[in-house]
C-alpha cells in the first residue's frame, strides 16, 4: 500500500480528489500499468475504488471515476506459476508429515495449509482458542502482521468465517498442543512466529526432497493446491469460495480459472450421467 500511495502522489501530485475524472484516472492507470503485471494493475485499482466508494457514501464525492475504466497493464510482467498436480500433493502431504516435531513447525503450517486453504498469516496467527476439538472447526477471525508482531485483522470482512477440518489435521496439532507452553499454535522453538521465509524455505527443501522442481511455487501456491484437491473431489464452487473466505464465487473463478476448466471435463461427465439417471 506505501509503494501505490507514492504512485498516486506522483502522478496526481496535489490535484483535489474531486476534481479527478474518469479520463485522469485512466490515463494513471495506463501510466502505472506500463510497468506492472496485470495482478498488480487489478489489486492496485481495487485500493483506489474502495476508498472512492467509501468518499461517496459519506457524499463528499457524486461519481466514481473508476467506473469502466480499462486495466491496461504488462502483461510480460506475469508471473507463471507452475502447480503441483494431485499426486504431488499427496507426496508433498506423506513427507511434511513424515518429519513433524514440535520444535520446527514450519511443516505443520504446510499441511495445514493444504489441509483448510488459509492464507500464511491466518496460520500465523492461529490460537489454541480458534479450534474446536468436538466440533471440528477453525475459526478464522484475524491474521498476523509480520512487521508489528502482532495480530491484526483479516484481509476482507468476509475472510472471518468458520471452517470445518478432517479429523486427521486435528490429531497432527493436538501432538503440537502437548508441546505448547502458548495459546499460539504455531512458534518456534525460540518462541517466536515462523516467518514467510521460514516456512518457504521449508517448503523449498521438502520439494527438492521429492525432485519435484515448479516454477515460482510458494507457500500461497498451497491454497491453490487445497482448491485443486477440492475441485477434484467434486466439491461445489460457492462451498469452496465461502471456505477460502472470498466474497463471491466471481472471485474464487477468477482466481482459479485455470483449475476449473481442467475439471471441467469431470463435472461435465456427473452431469451427464445425472441426466442420464432421469
Amino acid at each position: 500500500m506505501y509503494d501505490t500511495a507514492n504512485e498516486v502522489r506522483r502522478f496526481f501530485k496535489l490535484t483535489p480528489i474531486r476534481q479527478v475524472t474518469r479520463t485522469m484516472y485512466q490515463e494513471f492507470i495506463n501510466d502505472y500499468g506500463s510497468c506492472h503485471a496485470p495482478s498488480t494493475v487489478k489489486k492496485v485499482n481495487s485500493y483506489i475504488r474502495s476508498a472512492v466508494k467509501s468518499a461517496i457514501l459519506d457524499d463528499y464525492l457524486i461519481k466514481d471515476f473508476t467506473q469502466g475504466v480499462e486495466l491496461n497493464s504488462d502483461k510480460s510482467r506475469s508471473i507463471k506459476v507452475d502447480y503441483l498436480n494431485k499426486a504431488e500433493i499427496h507426496r508433498l502431504i506423506q513427507h511434511a508429515e513424515a518429519g513433524l516435531t514440535h520444535r520446527y513447525t514450519s511443516r505443520h503450517m504446510i499441511v495445514t495449509a493444504i489441509y483448510t486453504g488459509m492464507r500464511l498469516a491466518e496460520i500465523q496467527a492461529l490460537t489454541w482458542s480458534d479450534i474446536d476439538w468436538i466440533k471440528s472447526t477453525i475459526t478464522i477471525n484475524k491474521s498476523w502482521d509480520a512487521h508489528t508482531r502482532q495480530f491484526k485483522p483479516t484481509k476482507t470482512e468476509s475472510s472471518n468465517r468458520v471452517i470445518k477440518v478432517n479429523r486427521h489435521l486435528l490429531a497432527l496439532l493436538r501432538g503440537l498442543r502437548t508441546h505448547s507452553k502458548s495459546n499460539m499454535v504455531f512458534l518456534t522453538q525460540f518462541g517466536t512466529i515462523p516467518t514467510s521465509n521460514a516456512v518457504n524455505k521449508t517448503l523449498r527443501t521438502l520439494l527438492a526432497d521429492l525432485g519435484i522442481n515448479r516454477q515460482n511455487f510458494h507457500f500461497h501456491s498451497l491454497r491453490h493446491s487445497h482448491v485443486a484437491l477440492l475441485l477434484a473431489s467434486g466439491i461445489d464452487l460457492y462451498a469452496i469460495s465461502k471456505r477460502l473466505g472470498h466474497s463471491s464465487t466471481v472471485i474464487t473463478s477468477n482466481t482459479y480459472a485455470y483449475l476449473i476448466d481442467e475439471y471441467k471435463a469431470q463435472t461435465d461427465e456427473l452431469i451427464i450421467a445425472a441426466l442420464e439417471s432421469i
